[in-house]
């Protein structure tokens, strides 16, 4: 993963268990004082959003471990990679779109980055500038002109 993706992952790590984890801590406090366990909604959604911040954070633990951080801005070369940002041009709409491979934790399709699992970005990988790729899409094959890759 990226160092922005790891920087990301661990923010949420430190957020559930600064924030997350203590509200929902005094939440079952609070309901529990309620009395009868067994008809109290408040304390039955409480422990729900406990068991989910529990198992994210060792989701979340699990994956820094094992994460391997990759300095993308030390990264260069003309053939796409990990890490590059890709200028492509659809060549059925002529429309230009932007595109940074990324780890999977870290896609957010919104924000240009893809994964590195995805199908755009595996039909990528290898190619070079004036480059077309083929990609199958859910709509159709696509095909995609590269216009420009960068490391940043």
């Amino acid at each position: 993963m990226t160092a922005e993706g790891h920087a990301a992952l661990d923010a949420e790590l430190k957020r559930l268990k600064t924030v997350e984890r203590p509200t929902v801590i005094q939440a079952i406090s609070e309901a529990r004082s309620h009395g009868d366990l067994s008809e109290n909604a408040e304390y039955h959604a409480a422990k729900e959003r406990q068991s989910f911040i529990e198992g994210r954070l060792a989701e979340l633990e699990d994956k820094l471990a094992r994460a391997q951080v990759i300095d993308v801005s030390r990264l260069s070369g003309d053939t796409i990679k990990f890490g590059a940002t890709v200028t492509v041009l659809d060549e059925d709409t002529e429309e230009k779109a932007v595109y940074k491979i990324v780890g999977e934790d870290e896609a957010d399709v919104r924000a240009g980055k893809i994964s590195i699992s995805s199908p755009i970005a595996r039909a990528m990988i290898g190619k070079e500038v004036g480059d077309v790729v083929e990609v199958a899409a859910p709509g159709g094959a696509k095909s995609y002109e590269i216009l420009k890759i960068k490391w940043k």
